[in-house]
């Protein structure tokens, strides 16, 4: 099922075609094999508090989302071959194309809202 994910704090769509990784297989395998991340697609990652980037070809935004959907920490642009901590915080992660969330005003703080797409 895509999803639409918006920044309910500022009103503005993140992705439009949005998909959900939730069962173990997908969320190992995520974005790999992937050239590039177009612009209105994301990976939401649940459950999640901790990513890698290892073996992916791109930079990616990274939302790290606590249960209510507000974001507790958020790396811009995300190079190849990186690990992140663990935050505790987290239930989910989000993935976006490298860009989208300074393009967007998002901060650490503003809640996310995932919805079916149309």
């Amino acid at each position: 099922m895509r999803l639409k994910v918006k920044n309910g704090t500022r009103g503005l769509i993140l992705a439009d075609r949005a998909e959900r990784a939730s069962t173990f297989v997908q969320r190992l395998v995520g974005l790999l094999g992937r050239a590039s991340l177009p612009v209105g697609e994301a990976l939401l990652i649940t459950p999640c508090n901790s990513i890698h980037t290892f073996f992916m070809r791109m930079p990616i935004d990274v939302a790290f989302l606590d249960a209510d959907g507000v974001i507790v920490k958020q790396l811009d642009a995300l190079p190849p071959w990186r690990a992140t901590a663990v935050y505790r915080q987290a239930r989910a992660v989000l993935e976006l194309p490298a860009g989208t969330l300074r393009a967007s005003g998002t901060r650490e703080g503003d809640r996310l809202l995932v919805d079916p797409a149309d």
